[in-house]
């Protein structure tokens, strides 16, 4: 701790005198007193210096004690003053503490009380001034970490948009060649069959491994589609009830899972992108299936809620553990703990983030509700259009309670 600096103000030279030399007595770590005889004087010195604490005489010729205090508060209102009010002026030293007096000493000065005083004060100027300082660190610490945060954020956004643009363009770059690969192999394959040659197999497999990187280049097109902001929807009236059953035909050709479809029998239209909204049935279609042994049922049903349209897809595979269920629709994630149960475990953890991002742009939700060893259902909920929202019963009720259309004129 830094040497005590303090400043010593009386008009009696006899004090002005003593109370230096008692403090260089008995404070044994030292001290550096300042001592003058007028407010006036005191005031030019608090300018210069910064004081752990200020001895000062109430009675004082010109500026008194008190009025001196005031400057003190408004100059330096951290550091401490002690105020020397004579013996029997308590008025005086009640009015010094309300004017923000740290203590009073009272004539005839006891040296014990006082050098205690002084030495409390002096302490709190000095933690006052650590505190401020501490402050002041940690304040200045606070801004480089903002600063740091800044740019670490720049310097991510930037990372983040040269991705996008590497996902964009490449995906593109490989769709094309891609496409005229897979066009090749199903000519030659068709070619090999007319001629019964033994490499159709090998043609096959060449297919269904090109249909495999068909899925991750289509995926990494459309995430890259949503990321940039180029994602459109070209939407168009339909009926769920018939979206859900042509898919399932087309699904059912596919798999030799044993698949179940329930439907009502009446229209549920909506507003939707038919292309998007199948991609999203079918990637749940295809998860169901990847993550249930082979020959356990998957069920689809549709039903009306409320104002909504509700596509659920149940399965009895190895499901979800708890914790990873916040996690299912983000982008890149793959459930570490499970297995592929049936076909390739081929993917880029973006179907479920996809279909996220289609339903949600629909003004639907997407949602997963899953037991691990116990299967998952995959939900999607759509607004059904104004007038479809009624069940058929509400609106032959309302029908019945219309009064008949009167013709023109009656």
């Amino acid at each position: 701790m830094n040497v005590p600096y303090v400043l010593i103000v009386d008009d009696d030279p006899a004090l002005l005198q003593a109370l230096p030399q008692a403090l260089s007595l008995r404070l044994q770590n030292g001290v550096t007193v300042d001592a003058v005889d007028s407010a006036t004087e005191a005031l030019k010195l608090i300018q210069v210096h910064d004081y752990d604490a200020i001895v000062s005489d109430i009675k004082m010729p010109g500026m008194d004690g008190l009025a001196l205090l005031h400057k003190i508060q408004e100059i330096q209102p951290e550091t401490p003053t002690l105020l020397i009010t004579g013996h029997g002026e308590h008025d005086l030293a009640v009015q010094a503490l309300r004017g923000g007096a740290y203590d009073f000493i009272q004539k005839p000065i006891e040296r014990d009380y006082f050098i205690a005083a002084l030495q409390r004060a002096i302490q709190t100027r000095q933690l006052r001034r650590q505190v401020s300082e501490q402050q002041r660190a940690l304040e200045a610490h606070a801004r480089g970490l903002e600063a740091e945060v800044l740019q670490r954020t720049r310097e991510l956004v930037a990372a983040n948009a040269a991705k996008d643009e590497f996902l964009s363009m490449a995906s593109h770059e490989l769709k094309t060649p891609l496409s005229s690969i897979k066009a090749m192999t199903q000519l030659l394959r068709r070619q090999f069959e007319r001629a019964s040659s033994p490499y159709v197999s090998n043609l096959m497999n060449m297919e269904r491994s090109i249909k495999r990187m068909e899925i991750l280049v289509n995926d990494l097109l459309n995430t890259s589609i949503i990321e940039t902001g180029m994602f459109a929807l070209n939407k168009e009236r339909y009926d769920l009830v018939a979206l859900c059953r042509h898919l399932y035909d087309e699904y059912l050709m596919s798999t030799h899972h044993s698949i179940s479809l329930d439907v009502p029998d009446e229209s549920l239209e909506v507003e939707i992108d038919v292309n998007r909204i199948s991609q999203v049935i079918l990637n749940l279609l295809s998860n169901a299936q990847k993550y249930s042994p082979s020959g356990t049922p998957i069920n689809v049903s549709l039903k009306r809620v409320e104002g909504e349209g509700v596509i659920s897809v149940r399965d009895q595979g190895v499901g979800i553990p708890q914790s990873k269920l916040p996690y299912i629709f983000d982008r890149f994630f793959r459930v570490p703990e499970v297995e592929v149960q049936t076909g390739s475990s081929i993917g880029l953890g973006l179907g479920l983030y996809i279909a996220r991002m289609i339903v949600e742009r629909h003004d639907g939700r997407i949602e997963v509700d899953s037991v691990q060893g116990n299967g998952s259902t995959f939900t999607v909920t759509l607004p059904l259009l104004a007038e479809t929202r009624l069940t058929a019963t509400e609106v032959h009720g309302h029908e019945n309670n219309n009064p008949p259309l009167m013709p023109p004129g009656s």
